[in-house]
């Protein structure tokens, strides 16, 4: 059920690859099924998937639920008048969800939008997992084109930064906010930085070295997980 006057959902800014992302959104809006829970992903291609998914569900009257990944994600599911539900209440069928970059070995960073750790957790919770990305996201190794997200304790940000500059010879960044002072605080309340990585240690590694650092909570870092692409 849609609020009164609502009106359908637009995303906010250009979409790269629009052509293609709608196909692979075809694609993925086509694997649902009636009763299904379905986890749905952050980002422009996951958005124009769960357009393709709420038409199915006008057209076909499917009953599904939504475990959306981010606030904006629910919003959007609110304004399409899809179900939501939460981990609390149920498990995902399965999810999608885009990525920032795929490695050889399907290693992800994940957290451009800053909805990482919702993201995870939904990923986690599913049995079954497909991301959706464009050519643009492989890459030969992580850290090509962006750092590892890391939500952090705010108190902690010196700490984490001394911290991971003595282990790795990088030292993370906080992430500016755009349209305020200060750095960009995450739907959980951690402070969001970004850290630099050169390929020096495994993924593997270092998602070990940074969930036990004192202050991290989560990161960007989706490794070790099996999912099928859609690209």
């Amino acid at each position: 059920m849609q609020w009164e006057g609502q009106q359908t959902p637009t995303w906010n800014g250009e979409i790269s690859n629009e052509a293609a992302k709608r196909d692979i959104a075809t694609q993925l809006a086509a694997r649902a099924s009636d009763q299904q829970v379905i986890g749905i992903g952050s980002g422009s291609t996951s958005f124009l998937a769960l357009l393709a998914l709420a038409d199915r569900v006008r057209s076909e009257g499917l009953n599904i639920r939504c475990v959306p990944t981010s606030l904006e994600i629910e919003s959007y599911c609110t304004a399409l008048g899809l179900p939501v539900t939460t981990l609390v209440n149920a498990r995902p069928d399965w999810c999608f969800d885009g990525a920032d970059e795929v490695d050889p070995h399907n290693n992800l960073i994940k957290g451009r939008g800053g909805a990482f750790v919702r993201e995870q957790l939904v990923f986690a919770a599913a049995p079954e997992r497909i991301i959706l990305v464009d050519e643009s996201k492989f890459v030969p190794t992580l850290g090509t084109n962006f750092g590892v997200p890391l939500a952090v304790v705010p108190e902690a940000a010196n700490l984490v930064r001394h911290r991971l500059r003595d282990a790795t010879g990088h030292e993370p960044v906080v992430r500016p906010a755009k349209g305020k002072d200060g750095g960009i605080i995450d739907e959980q309340g951690s402070l969001v930085m970004d850290l630099p990585i050169d390929g020096a240690r495994s993924p593997a590694d270092l998602e070990a070295l940074l969930l036990t650092t004192p202050g991290i909570s989560a990161t960007g870092l989706f490794v070790g997980y099996d999912f099928e692409i859609i690209k």
